[in-house]
């Protein structure tokens, strides 16, 4: 890990800093003062998890759709609305030192990878539940790092040390969000709007956005950020119905789809289906 990214690692046990140990014949590791050691797993990203995980995330499957769907482009209204807003708020220099960008629930890192590859002055550290997509995580941008740790528990993060925090379609800690967060820096949180997927819903019986989404999340952000801006971005993508069932497979819908009926109503399904992507992205500031 480099670096720049591994001085704003703590330890999820003592919360003291982290530094890699030499490897040895049982591979690398982080270590702190107190003698708190976490493995490097080979594939490159660290388990920072404290205490026992009580969900393993999106199964290895979930993150092969995932990756598969994306790197097609079909959500490049993603990176793209992060990118920009990141940029304008930001600005894409970090002096004195790279800033660091924190993806909170980063599936494979693609989107964080855009927006470093937007930020050449930033480094980037992607945090999972899931060792599948951590496995793809680590290797997903040559200034990025991956961790193992559940996002609702501390974060393994010094105070105040990210410029830029990242959560797209992913549980929000809103506490831990803003004592990571610098005073100066930005949340910026993408969710689905009501009408995303809005024409597989019925035809394939996916679970439902919550019109109250919104509302939601911002009350839920509310004692500890200030809104800054928020804008929907939509995109109408044309998919066969191989690539239908890959996002459906990706996303949470997964867990509770039974695949004989999927394959049954998928089979029903025009082709190509044009199907709505429909987004808000909204920037917080802290309080």
């Amino acid at each position: 890990m480099l670096p720049e990214i591994l001085r704003h690692l703590r330890c999820p046990v003592c919360h003291q800093p982290l530094a890699a140990t030499e490897p040895t014949g049982g591979g690398a590791a982080l270590r702190c003062p107190a003698g708190h050691s976490f493995d490097v797993a080979r594939q490159g990203y660290v388990n920072l998890a404290a205490g026992r995980i009580t969900h393993p995330g999106d199964t290895a499957a979930m993150v092969a759709a995932r990756d598969e769907f994306l790197a097609a482009g079909h959500y490049a209204l993603i990176p793209a609305a992060l990118t920009e807003l990141a940029g304008r708020l930001l600005g894409t220099d970090a002096p004195p030192y790279p800033g660091l960008v924190v993806d909170a629930g980063a599936g494979t890192g693609r989107h964080l990878a855009a927006v470093l590859d937007a930020r050449p002055a930033d480094v980037g550290l992607a945090l999972d539940v899931s060792k599948p997509a951590l496995r793809r995580a680590a290797r997903a941008h040559p200034r990025a790092g991956a961790a193992l740790c559940d996002t609702w528990r501390r974060l393994p993060l010094a105070d105040g040390t990210a410029r830029l925090l990242l959560n797209v379609f992913a549980p929000r800690n809103a506490a831990e969000f803003r004592r990571v967060l610098r005073p100066d820096g930005v949340l910026l949180v993408v969710t689905p709007t009501a009408e995303h997927l809005g024409e597989l819903v019925t035809r394939l019986d996916l679970l439902r956005v919550d019109p109250a989404k919104e509302r939601r999340i911002a009350s839920g952000l509310s004692d500890h950020f200030e809104p800054v801006e928020a804008t929907v971005r939509r995109a109408t993508l044309r998919l066969r119905r191989a690539e239908v069932r890959t996002l459906v497979g990706m996303g949470p819908s997964a867990w509770h789809t039974d695949p004989d009926r999927l394959d049954e109503r998928l089979g029903r399904l025009p082709e190509p289906v044009s199907v709505t992507a429909a987004i808000q992205v909204a920037a917080y500031r802290p309080r």
